[in-house]
């Protein structure tokens, strides 16, 4: 029939998806096009329509050059039934790729990803692949009292098997966020590492009685309440808002012990997860922040987090979402090619931070003596580890001048402006709240002397909002 590009059976008719993908990388790189682009343009095309193989080949007269002069403008003479509809043959595949074959969807690649293929033959004999143990719910394109199972072809399928084109293929999905995202019928059974699952909750968790004693037991291991802040946010702030990746998980040496401990002691099969336990150190730390500097609140906690398995766990990928810079706890890598208060907003608006809520989260970590590696920079207080409203306070203060402490350095040291004497040192991540004109409005509010209750308030509320945004429970 003179197939456009290539063989939909697979090469010189074998059905082996690699191999195919190796002729169609090699027939589309012809036509200039890179491996992205021939997906996008496959399961574009595939999600619309379907082929034709009513029956075997020789029920199709000669090509139309070959034909007699007086079978003009009839191309392809079919004498099979009516020649035409449910009748017709063209590349001798009888595939409908989707259930809805005149509408755009994503269900030829969900399909492909979601059910397990076996070979098959179409009515005209010709190689195809059918999902095994699949329900009929594809429509057929005459007779809407028939349906059939998902079908595919060779080619269709090295979009799944050539390690390449599967990569991309991904895609498609990476904004969906972890398993626990996907809703509705047709959710893949196949779990697979990219799409970061998390075990379900098969246990009891904690209630309110343990919530409050596990708290006193953090508090007393004599760790700094730093360091379970700290260890908090670098836990729950890899979240990106983007493609919903990250969020709560990791490890602390102290909490691995406090888990063991309240793990071992329940008869009743109720646990907490380490990922809880995070999340919970931190609320608790920001508690007696909170209560050091005279403010009593209580941060919201909801329990249920799951640890993954390693198993479960995508390292490389989650490799490359290690952050090169995080201005909320004045982090910037050597490979920072950006201003570090660029960095600051980017971070902000992965995590759906507004404009407020980052800026008191910033003043709030500061107070709370965050910083990624113990410095000083933008902890503009005398009593570091109080939940207190001094970095705005002091960064507005107008007896203090600034000034690069080297020429091109990113770090700025803030002066008495009538004495000289050295008081702060900051970052550009901690100034832009003061240079800034809609940031330092926004600075005002919180560092007034009315103040300090809706920063206390708004800092809570912003803290939560975070360690919560993986839970999509």
């Amino acid at each position: 029939m003179g197939l456009i590009y290539v063989n939909p059976e697979g090469p010189d008719g074998n059905p082996d998806p690699v191999a195919a993908a190796r002729d169609i990388r090699t027939t589309f790189g012809r036509m200039a096009m890179n491996d992205e682009e021939t997906v996008a343009l496959i399961a574009g095309g595939h999600t619309f329509g379907k082929t034709h193989g009513a029956a075997p080949s020789n029920h199709v007269g000669a090509e139309p050059e070959a034909a007699g002069l007086e079978a003009q403008g009839f191309g392809w003479q079919n004498s099979y039934g009516s020649g035409k509809g449910a009748h017709t043959i063209t590349s001798g595949l009888e595939v409908t790729w989707t259930k809805t074959p005149t509408r755009w969807s994503l269900n030829f690649l969900e399909y492909l990803f979601r059910f397990e293929w076996v070979l098959t033959k179409s009515p005209a004999g010709a190689n195809q692949w059918v999902a095994k143990d699949a329900d009929a719910f594809i429509p057929d394109a005459y007779d809407p009292s028939k349906k059939h199972r998902p079908q595919m072809l060779t080619t269709d399928l090295s979009l799944r098997f050539d390690p390449a084109y599967e990569k991309i293929s991904r895609l498609t999905h990476r904004d969906m966020g972890p398993r626990a995202c996907y809703i509705g019928p047709e959710v893949p059974a196949e779990e697979l590492s990219w799409q970061d699952p998390i075990p379900a909750v098969n246990h009891p968790v904690i209630n309110d009685t343990d919530i409050a004693a596990l708290k006193r037991e953090i508090l007393a291991t004599g760790v700094d309440p730093s360091k379970f802040i700290s260890t908090a946010w670098a836990s729950a702030s890899t979240f990106r808002g983007s493609d919903k990746r990250g969020g709560a998980n990791g490890d602390l040496e102290a909490l691995d012990d406090v888990q063991n401990r309240f793990n071992s002691a329940q008869n009743d099969g109720k646990r907490v997860s380490l990922a809880d336990l995070i999340v919970l150190a931190g609320c608790a730390a920001v508690e007696k922040a909170a209560g050091d500097a005279g403010h009593h609140i209580t941060v919201p906690f909801t329990p249920g987090r799951m640890d993954a398995s390693q198993d479960q766990t995508d390292v490389e990928s989650f490799s490359q979402m290690e952050p090169v810079a995080d201005g909320f706890r004045n982090y910037g890598s050597s490979t920072a090619r950006v201003r570090a208060e660029h960095y600051l907003v980017d971070k902000a608006q992965l995590l759906t931070l507004s404009a407020p809520e980052m800026t008191v989260l910033v003043g709030g970590l500061r107070a709370l003596n965050a910083n990624y590696d113990g410095s000083a920079h933008g902890v503009f207080t005398t009593q570091p580890g109080h939940l207190t409203n001094d970095f705005f306070v002091n960064l507005l203060d107008m007896n203090t001048s600034w000034k690069a402490s080297a020429p091109g350095s990113d770090i700025y040291e803030g002066t008495d402006r009538r004495t000289g004497a050295k008081k702060w040192t900051a970052t550009r991540a901690d100034l832009v709240f003061g240079s800034h004109a809609e940031l330092r409005a926004i600075a005002e509010v919180y560092g007034s002397s009315d103040g300090t209750e809706k920063f206390v308030k708004d800092f809570v509320a912003a803290w939560a909002k975070i360690m919560n945004l993986d839970r999509f429970d």
